[in-house]
């Protein structure tokens, strides 16, 4: 697919187009506002508080002292810096900051993170200001199996110093209220390492306030069951994919590329299995659930 540009497709009945789909409450109006979003950029800075660092490292319970100014950043910790801040009115019922300004307004109110790549160049150092720069890259509208779909493309440029040290693409996906769940997808057992782990709520609802991230999924039970119809707090995407990357990077000592996609949801309390496989050009790496389910999956490359 070319890029910056909103695309339409279908995996069944060709004919119902866009409006059929997610702009079907909005029509020709939505249509054009999800287009015009592409290409739109916000840039925010960050001076990378060595206390955020300092905070993540005692959640995650790791070893040793933590990193501290003029460190690397582990990988993936960026999340816990570039916030974005909102006024409460500009907030949504689910928590996130409203659709229809940096990010289109899709129609459907579900938002789920559904995969993602980095690519690291050189560490972000703590302590240091940086930059990141997003631009909405693509637009995408489907009708899926479960009804209709949306997916948005960002694409982020990271830079410290005026240098680009990494790039990072992220995919999120819109979908409508009652969609019903995935059929769950058996993991792989065939692991070379793993590390077992559960979150439970004092942990998600720390892990929200270092990534300020207002989600309620990830901290309101009631909220999860009465509207978004999990049967619990649901972990954050982007804590399975950095526990997955910190172990990838203690099995192989870095790595250049990572890809990963959510599968599945995994749940406060519910232990997880944080498995890896070393490959040729590096390893792939997954999250298994307590009863088996793939919940997300990774590949890294170090060349």
């Amino acid at each position: 697919m070319p890029p910056n540009r909103f695309t339409r497709s279908f995996a069944s009945n060709p004919g119902d187009g866009v409006q059929n789909s997610c702009c079907r409450d909005g029509g020709e109006k939505l249509r054009i506002g999800m287009e015009s979003a592409i290409g739109v950029s916000r840039r925010i800075e960050d001076r990378m508080d060595p206390s955020r660092a300092a905070a993540l490292h005692e959640l995650l319970g790791r070893n040793g002292p933590a990193p501290g100014p003029a460190d690397p950043l582990p990988p993936f910790w960026h999340h816990i810096y570039f916030w974005e801040p909102v006024r409460p009115e500009n907030t949504g019922i689910d928590g996130h900051p409203k659709t229809g300004g940096f990010l289109p307004d899709t129609g459907l109110p579900k938002r789920m993170w559904a995969s993602g790549r980095i690519k690291e160049f050189a560490p972000l150092r703590i302590g240091r200001r940086g930059c990141k720069k997003s631009v909405v890259d693509t637009v995408e509208a489907k009708d899926g199996r479960s009804g209709p779909l949306a997916f948005v493309t960002l694409r982020h440029e990271f830079t410290q110093s005026g240098e680009v040290v990494l790039e990072e693409r992220q995919t999120l996906v819109y979908r409508r209220k009652d969609a019903p769940a995935r059929e769950p997808l058996p993991a792989p057992s065939d692991e070379t390492a793993s590390v077992s782990r559960a979150f439970d709520s004092s942990a998600l609802f720390r892990f929200s306030a270092l990534t300020f991230n207002g989600h309620r999924i990830h901290y309101d039970a009631e909220y999860c069951r009465a509207v978004e119809g999990y049967p619990s707090l649901v972990v954050h995407g982007p804590l399975l994919a950095l526990m997955l990357t910190n172990l990838t990077a203690e099995f192989i000592g870095g790595f250049h590329l990572f890809d990963y996609r959510a599968i599945a949801p995994l749940f406060a309390n519910e232990f997880a299995d944080f498995c890896i496989r070393e490959s040729a050009n590096g390893a792939d790496s997954w999250v298994r659930g307590a009863d088996g389910r793939l919940c997300m999956s990774a590949k890294a490359t170090t060349c």
